[in-house]
């Protein structure tokens, strides 16, 4: 299994942009690394994109419950949505409910080559890899030094659903922030409340400060400011760091074809 996992990523990452790994080239290559068992079938209640994308990872295990096969070529390549370039529109609307179990544990790149042939399999995905220049977000640490410090292993209290708290790395503080950038400021009507769009401005954590911090977030609501400028203002007033705007060379993956219906179980 090594053996085959070290040839096929030293393949992709030597192939020249441009070049497609097809269906047929993904399955051969990872056979040898697959799951026992797994189960990919559309879900039968979809919950709409604030809410979907619930995934859990365990030692041997991947679940995914509403995730979009956008979701999982991110998860499969250890990369930001922002880097998954074309395919078709349902790519990041359709939600699949996924379970998937090795044979037994392995390391978290292991499963991402199990989970990129799952998707080669049942998906016929086929991917190429391609540069491009894109806007990004450096989260960085302020001039005044970081007001954060992270908690002991198993301190804390986690995040829930729609609350300012957060429990987490920085760097998923970072994708968190680059949703939210997306979300407009709220309207008076109650019944109507303000939702993501727009693909989101990827955000790299580059504080270099690592660990688990427990934050509780106060952010003030004026529909005068600008969501950039809300979040701007939190991280600087309250944790000691702040956004910085670049134009950098982005190396994504391009999506070239997809079945929107997956092979059944």
């Amino acid at each position: 299994m090594c053996g085959s996992q070290s040839w096929l990523q030293a393949a992709f990452q030597a192939a020249p942009a441009g070049t497609v790994l097809t269906f047929a080239f993904l399955a051969a290559s990872l056979h040898a690394q697959t799951f026992d068992v797994a189960s990919v079938k559309p879900s039968a209640k979809p919950v709409g994109r604030d809410y979907n994308n619930q995934i859990t990872i365990g030692p041997s295990t991947f679940t995914g419950r509403n995730i979009t096969l956008k979701r999982l070529i991110v998860e499969a390549y250890g990369i930001d949505p922002a880097q998954v370039f074309g395919g078709p529109k349902w790519l990041d609307e359709n939600e699949y409910d996924v379970e998937a179990k090795a044979g037994q544990p392995a390391p978290q790149g292991e499963l991402r080559k199990m989970l990129q042939a799952l998707l080669a399999s049942r998906y016929h995905l086929a991917i190429h890899r391609e540069s491009r220049d894109l806007k990004i977000f450096e989260l960085i640490v302020d001039k005044g030094g970081p007001k954060v410090q992270p908690v002991k292993e198993g301190e804390g209290t986690p995040a829930l659903l729609g609350s300012r708290h957060f429990h987490g790395t920085l760097q998923q503080l970072a994708n968190l922030i680059s949703i939210q950038l997306t979300i407009p400021v709220a309207t008076d009507d109650p019944t109507r409340p303000s939702m993501a769009s727009g693909t989101p401005v990827p955000v790299f954590d580059k504080t270099g400060l690592t660990g688990t911090y427990d934050l509780d977030i106060e952010m003030r609501l004026d529909p005068t400011v600008p969501s950039f400028n809300r979040w701007q203002n939190v991280l600087q007033e309250q944790l000691g760091l702040k956004l910085e705007s670049r134009k950098s060379q982005i190396e994504g993956i391009v999506v070239d074809t997809a079945d929107r219906v997956p092979v059944a179980n």
